[in-house]
């Protein structure tokens, strides 16, 4: 094995530009630098979206956002790298041409997975793993790109979950309603139906029975989403004082601050899933067990976070094939388990 990279002081950059969920399983990785590295200054690329969210997690030192870098003349990109005087890029979630941006700016250490042809002229450090034929977690297996800065195994689970607790919201207002509902409530929960596509669902008409049987438990309900999934759904919401959509009303930090003071989160696969598993709430994943799907690989992080799929042998699954065995999971099933 080659000696690792020695990280004191180095200024490190940890790229992950896609979804929120995406993006909450690779902030372990930034726990690890600061334990391993206390002095190495970490900065974390990302997309605008996840901008509020990354800047909550200590141990960030800085947040640099896509959009940010896009924004500037294209000549220009590479001096403003140069000018930031990064030692060490990981390409957490491959993107060609910000791969080809920081070889253009010669940052000098520039790791990327090997199962991405255009790192191969880009990054000059490539190990090799497959997420997809892996049995190990999301976040786990982002610390694969950290062996060449020391890591020697893998973090467990217990470990995930401590670090999780690095994770804190500065409080915003929220809306009146939303405010004033909290306030009122001994119990509250936030169901959460749609993925933007990036999941497989759970039926609608189940969370609506969820949501009504939770009501006349004397809890009170919450609905989010952005304004387009909301716009599916809550035409179809109870007339219920203690059902209350919030699609498209909440701004990012104002979702982390809702979701700070809820008892419970049921959702699919999905970004908020993953904020309240770090935020220590009783959080439900919905899932399906198909590869490269199933809840081995995805599931919230957080020591109160729980999967659910309605059969883990499920032989359409293990196929491979299309399923719609999530749809499966009763009520009562995540009720027994909220």
């Amino acid at each position: 094995m080659k000696t690792p990279i020695d990280c004191t002081e180095k200024r490190i950059v940890i790229s992950r530009t896609d979804s929120i969920g995406d993006v909450m399983l690779t902030l372990p990785t930034v726990a690890w630098l600061k334990e391993t590295y206390p002095s190495c200054h970490i900065t974390f690329l990302c997309r605008n979206y996840t901008k509020a969210i990354v800047a909550r997690y200590q141990g960030v030192d800085e947040v640099l956002t896509l959009e940010a870098l896009e924004a500037l003349p294209s000549q220009s990109r590479v001096q403003f790298i140069q000018d930031q005087q990064f030692d060490i890029i990981v390409h957490v979630f491959p993107r060609k041409e910000l791969a080809q941006l920081f070889k253009k700016a010669a940052v000098q250490v520039r790791i990327g997975t090997s199962h991405r042809g255009f790192h191969l002229l880009t990054c000059n450090i490539r190990p090799s793993f497959s997420r997809k034929r892996s049995s190990e977690h999301e976040a786990q297996l982002n610390f694969e790109l950290l062996r060449p800065l020391g890591i020697e195994k893998l973090p467990t689970f217990d470990q995930l979950n401590t670090w999780t607790k690095l994770f804190h919201v500065q409080n915003v207002e929220l809306p009146e309603t939303i405010e004033q509902a909290l306030q009122q409530s001994t119990k509250t929960a936030v169901l959460h139906p749609k993925s933007q596509g990036s999941a497989r669902e759970w039926p609608m008409e189940k969370y609506i029975d969820l949501a009504n049987r939770l009501v006349a438990d004397d809890t009170t309900v919450f609905f989010t989403g952005t304004e387009q999934e909301g716009a599916k759904f809550r035409e179809t919401l109870p007339e219920n004082t203690r059902i209350i959509d919030t699609t498209g009303k909440l701004t990012i930090e104002q979702l982390l601050v809702l979701l700070s003071r809820i008892d419970l989160l049921v959702a699919c696969s999905t970004g908020p899933l993953h904020i309240a598993g770090f935020l220590g709430k009783r959080a439900i994943g919905l899932f399906s067990p198909r590869i490269p799907i199933h809840p081995g690989r995805w599931r919230a992080l957080g020591e109160r976070a729980i999967a659910l799929v309605f059969d883990p042998e499920c032989p359409t699954c293990k196929a491979k094939k299309p399923c719609t065995c999530i749809e499966q999971i009763t009520v009562e099933n995540v009720i027994e388990n909220r």
